[in-house]
């Protein structure tokens, strides 16, 4: 890579030459990186309009996500008509809202896509679909390329694939981008979404080298976690993944967009994620191209709190259910 942004790209990420340089050269100071994370939630507050206007943009950021055994054609079809409409009408009314509010996506294992794809037709919300083995991404090679290539053709506009993490924890650098290269190379026009299962790459320094790898083989966005790790998303773990993309974006003028996922459950979370893309990235990387929370019960919490502020009192869990 170079080590001056001399042009700024709006087209698709793409596949970059091998760079093994940024990956030697990485260097991350755990106890800085606690540090400042730790004053995310607890320096930075959004209060009474302000903080219904950063829910509102949070909701949109969200992949609205199912990835259960027990998964069913309904249960999919009534994630996908909450993804419609994540909000209800007469509050959105009451919020002084008046543009349509969606979710950022709705991501489902591959044999639900042509279910989500049938039920959010003619709403312009994509569908994304794990991939790879997820979520271990144990399975052979071969059998990784074909699953990415049938959600392609069942109608998924986004993959979130999953790494191998054992080319992480023995440093294979080039092996882990082509692995990552084949899987963007398969997903075609779809956008790729790379899962570092940052909980179980063992350092934060292998979370950076990771990244970076990840983004020169064609990663759209880099995602923290899969959600079925013991440890998921985190503040220091996303720190360190917006600050490689800061450093990616300013080495080759490519944007490349961030996921964490997993245990992201309440509003007050959502805002302490925003509050780190706004701080570390700018207001572009708000935006639901560049960012995503992979998550499920998030948008219950959201709703009370909108409720909360439009009417001053808590509504029951149950009237926010997702179906």
């Amino acid at each position: 890579m170079t080590t001056n942004l001399t042009t700024i790209h709006n087209e698709r990420v793409p596949i970059l030459p091998f760079d093994l340089a940024p990956v030697e050269d990485t260097k991350v100071n755990r106890s800085a990186i606690e540090r400042r994370a730790a004053t995310i939630p607890t320096r930075r507050t959004v209060k009474k309009e302000y903080q219904a206007a950063w829910l509102l943009q949070a909701v949109q950021n969200i992949d609205l996500t199912t990835l259960s055994g027990d998964d069913t054609p309904g249960t999919v079809r009534r994630l996908c008509a909450k993804a419609r409409q994540p909000i209800r009408p007469g509050l959105l009314k009451d919020l002084g809202v008046e543009k349509p509010v969606t979710t950022g996506a709705v991501c489902v294992y591959h044999s639900m896509v042509e279910t989500a794809v049938d039920a959010l037709q003619g709403s312009g919300i994509p569908v994304a679909a794990v991939s790879t083995g997820f979520p271990a991404g144990l399975i052979p090679f071969n059998q990784k390329i074909a699953e990415i290539e049938a959600s392609v053709k069942a109608g998924a506009s986004e993959i979130d694939i999953v790494i191998s993490r054992r080319h992480v924890l023995t440093q294979n650098w080039r092996v882990l981008y082509d692995e990552v290269k084949a899987f963007r190379e398969a997903c075609g026009d779809a956008h790729m979404k790379s899962i570092l299962a940052t909980g179980e790459l063992g350092t934060l320094k292998n979370v950076m080298r990771a990244s970076f790898v990840c983004m020169q083989a064609g990663a759209d966005f880099i995602k923290t976690s899969t959600g079925k790790e013991p440890t998921n998303a985190t503040l220091p773990v996303s720190l360190v993944m917006t600050r490689a993309i800061r450093t990616y974006y300013e080495a080759t003028g490519y944007k490349v967009g961030f996921k964490p996922a997993g245990g992201i459950r309440t509003a007050k979370q959502s805002l302490d994620w925003l509050i780190l893309m706004k701080e570390e990235l700018g207001e572009e990387w708000m935006r639901p191209n560049l960012f995503r929370i992979g998550a499920s019960a998030l948008l219950n919490d959201i709703e009370r709190q909108l409720e909360h502020f439009a009417y001053g009192r808590y509504a029951s869990m149950q009237y926010q259910a997702l179906g």
